[in-house]
């Protein structure tokens, strides 16, 4: 199945849409180009005999301050064809930006503005991108490796 996924997108995307893959592992995936990924998604989505309806989640991944480099997971399935589908975007640290594909499944609304709210990721074109989890005023991203825990918030001491 990953072989039919890799010539439907370098077909139609081109040879550049996928960056990398990975399917000796025991849960395949491909590193998508991160201009690429909202067209991507839009196509497995959208195409017969692929239709990947279901988006089960989107993480963010920090991998660290030396590596400079964050990902985005997206976890796809195609119910009807009985298929599932792990895709990545590589992100710079300093600026981590991935387009939003929250056009395409409605569910990535609630995952991107939780990875924004964790690890900083900020998904252009989000109908909605604020915190979803933490207050507003919260200061840094606390899943990032680099994350400093506040002692105290608006005063009040927070014990881990």
């Amino acid at each position: 199945m990953i072989d039919k996924i890799k010539q439907l997108l370098t077909a139609h995307l081109g040879e550049d849409c996928i960056v990398a893959e990975d399917s000796a592992v025991k849960q395949p995936y491909l590193v998508i180009h991160t201009a690429k990924i909202a067209e991507t998604c839009t196509l497995l989505h959208g195409t017969e005999g692929f239709y990947f309806d279901f988006l089960s989640s989107i993480s963010g991944v920090d991998l660290g301050v030396e590596s400079g480099k964050m990902q985005v997971v997206y976890h796809l399935a195609s119910i009807p064809y009985n298929q599932q589908l792990t895709l990545k975007v590589e992100l710079d640290r300093i600026n981590p930006t991935v387009p939003t594909v929250s056009g395409v499944w409605r569910a990535a609304d609630w995952h991107e503005r939780e990875a924004f709210d964790f690890y900083g990721i900020v998904f252009e074109g989000h109908p909605d991108l604020r915190r979803i989890l933490l207050p507003d005023d919260w200061e840094g991203n606390p899943l990032r490796k680099d994350y400093a825990a506040a002692e105290t918030y608006k005063g009040i001491k927070i014990s881990y």
